[in-house]
């Protein structure tokens, strides 16, 4: 279902959820900021394996959560920038861990886990991803646009969502 601004798509397994994530790396541009929110094993990860194959990441770079080294790089089309908040909790000195420098150069794609522990410092055009679990496997994943740019995208990633899940 799609409103102004809002993606909502109803994903019944973690293949469905990367290829939800695989269409929006598909679409990506470079500077595209991504935070993703949502419980404890909700498929944030495996959201952003899915954007790493839109990316066209090398499929020997095996994307994990970044949980102790806190970033994570990956070559692609354009490169990825994975994060991960959950040990620095709310608050989170992006600027420190160098996450601030890579949102402000706009060449790779940053996808922040956990961002609300950042909020702050996100670039006001950025994608809001929640994950939500409503099943043992199933997923409920809500997309909101911060600006025109992304609300742009979400108009193409809805009618790519609908074509796949018509020919799936």
């Amino acid at each position: 279902m799609s409103l102004s601004g809002r993606l909502i798509c109803d994903c019944p397994s973690p293949g469905a959820t990367r290829r939800l994530a695989r269409q929006l790396g598909l679409l990506a541009m470079p500077g595209l900021v991504i935070a993703l929110n949502g419980d404890l094993g909700s498929g944030k990860t495996a959201f952003v394996q899915g954007l790493a194959q839109g990316l066209a990441v090398p499929p020997d770079c095996y994307v994990t959560s970044p949980s102790f080294t806190l970033i994570n790089e990956y070559p692609g089309r354009l490169p990825l920038c994975h994060a991960d908040l959950y040990r620095l909790g709310e608050g989170a000195d992006l600027e420190a861990i160098g996450l601030l420098e890579r949102i402000e150069q706009q060449e790779a794609l940053v996808a922040i886990e956990w961002a609300e522990a950042a909020a702050a410092d996100l670039p006001p055009d950025h994608l809001a991803v929640h994950l939500e679990i409503t099943g043992a496997r199933r997923r409920r994943i809500t997309l909101t646009a911060g600006g025109r740019r992304t609300e742009n995208l979400l108009k193409d990633l809805a009618a790519a969502w609908r074509q796949d899940r018509i020919s799936a």
